[in-house]
């Protein structure tokens, strides 16, 4: 009887085992393929390059992360890169992950690079916030079926759910044409969201991004919008800080 129970406890830690193995594994193979869905989907939304270096997700500890993310401009910039971050943690629900919402329970970027370049006709940060809502609003319509009997695809993609999101230690590397191509570097304070999608049918992923993308461009044009151009530029500070102003609208 006794062997009986060393054989069943055996075979117990074996198949406990396997599966912390196969969880393992699948946690590998998960990475590869979010990796190539933001940088397939991320594109389409944003309409600019989108490369990450690596994602490690562990479902085991409900985490992942992501390094060497690389934002890309508009055609017609100069710069190489719109925003850059080495590292992004996140924290999600595991059960979620094979749910229709994956909830993000936080999501932490330190120390992103990011460019403002332009002027008084728009700038690059604008422009790629132009094209997220135009894909944001190309969803929606998708979202309305011509007829009863067709069913959307749109319809049933993942949604998401981000509990709470934090940005910190942001520069802005500032080129504005009406500085004759002189570059500024200013701190981003902060940026917190939270409680995005927390309705039962969550946010879609072009969503989520443009409630982040807008938080960055509102706060950086503020802080653009607050520096000490007036010094640089003598009488034509104030058409800038009022065209930059303007942009907080769009």
């Amino acid at each position: 009887m006794k062997k009986h129970k060393i054989v069943f406890w055996g075979v117990v830690i074996i198949l406990v085992a396997l599966v912390i193995a196969a969880i393992v594994v699948a946690s590998t193979f998960l990475g590869d393929i979010v990796k190539k869905g933001v940088e397939t989907a991320g594109p389409q939304i944003t309409k600019v390059s989108i490369k990450l270096d690596e994602v490690h997700l562990s479902l085991l500890a409900g985490s992942a992360t992501v390094k060497g993310l690389v934002v890309g401009n508009p055609e017609g910039y100069k710069t190489p890169q719109a925003i850059s971050a080495g590292t992004i943690d996140v924290g999600v629900n595991p059960l979620s992950v094979l749910s229709d919402k994956i909830v993000l329970r936080s999501l932490r970027i330190e120390s992103p690079e990011i460019t403002f370049e332009g002027g008084l006709g728009g700038n690059n940060l604008s422009k790629i916030m132009d094209n997220v809502n135009a894909a944001t609003h190309a969803a929606a319509q998708n979202n309305r079926p011509a007829s009863p009997n067709k069913t959307n695809q749109a319809q049933s993609s993942r949604k998401f759910e981000a509990d709470d999101i934090l940005i910190t230690g942001a520069r802005v590397h500032v080129l504005l044409t009406e500085l004759g191509g002189k570059e500024m570097t200013l701190p981003l304070p902060p940026i917190h969201l939270t409680n995005l999608g927390m309705n039962e049918d969550g946010i879609t992923a072009t969503e989520l991004t443009r409630s982040v993308l807008d938080a960055i461009v509102t706060d950086t044009v503020k802080t653009v919008a607050r520096a000490n151009i007036a010094k640089s530029v003598g009488n034509g500070a104030n058409k800038i800080t009022k065209q930059i102003g303007n942009l907080l609208g769009k």
